[in-house]
């Protein structure tokens, strides 16, 4: 019988790769895990579309959060998110548009890790430590708990953002216009997240239920 029933914990990496071999070692396990969902999050983000009326371009990269946060549940994608960003701080092109973190801004002279659109990159291990842990929790193997867990990552992304980028406003020009910012930082990618979380939504429960098929075999 199967035991990818929601009462059962775990997340779907921890299924998928086998504690073989120098795998039974946790250190090396979770080593590898964690680097390969921040070359995950890199790809992701090369998956960029700038917008001529915001500095927040159109990214895969919440993808990338609901996806590897689903995928290594909390303690595990957080630090996926933290390595992610410690990458952009060494000066890998690894955020959005091949930027790394010291690539200049919207804001001449302020450097992309404390520019306009920080709030999302600081808000990535945050999200995915919140959807790791619905996960870990089978939130992650129905499409019905999926769509919240990623709803709600989505949304802990999109405020955090928003409240950054209001902050900055404030910050550089005095004062802030509310419903200006929300027109620039979250109304114009509500379409495209909503794509997203359907896209992680099916994708994880899908891939429980082919594990749970292959372990009937």
């Amino acid at each position: 019988m199967s035991n990818t029933g929601v009462s059962s914990p775990g997340t779907l990496a921890q299924r998928l790769v086998p504690a073989r071999g120098a795998l039974q070692r946790p250190f090396v396990r979770d080593g590898l895990l964690v680097l390969a969902g921040s070359l995950l999050m890199a790809l992701t983000a090369q998956i960029s579309i700038p917008l001529p009326f915001t500095p927040v371009p159109i990214t895969g990269q919440t993808f990338g959060v609901l996806l590897i946060g689903a995928l290594l549940g909390p303690r595990l994608g957080a630090l996926t998110m933290l390595l992610y960003l410690a990458q952009g701080l060494m000066g890998l092109p690894v955020f959005a548009g091949g930027r790394s973190a010291w690539t200049p801004s919207s804001i001449p002279g302020i450097p992309v890790i404390i520019g306009p659109t920080a709030g999302y990159l600081f808000s990535f291990p945050i999200a995915a430590a919140v959807v790791g842990a619905l996960a870990h929790r089978g939130w992650d193997r129905r499409v019905r708990t999926a769509l919240p867990a990623m709803i709600l990552g989505n949304i802990i992304i999109l405020a955090l953002g928003f409240l950054w980028l209001a902050g900055a406003t404030a910050l550089f020009r005095g004062s802030v216009d509310v419903l200006a910012l929300l027109n620039m930082a979250v109304l114009p990618f509500l379409p495209g997240d909503a794509i997203k979380i359907l896209l992680a939504a099916l994708a994880l429960p899908g891939g429980w239920q082919l594990l749970g098929m292959l372990d009937q075999r």
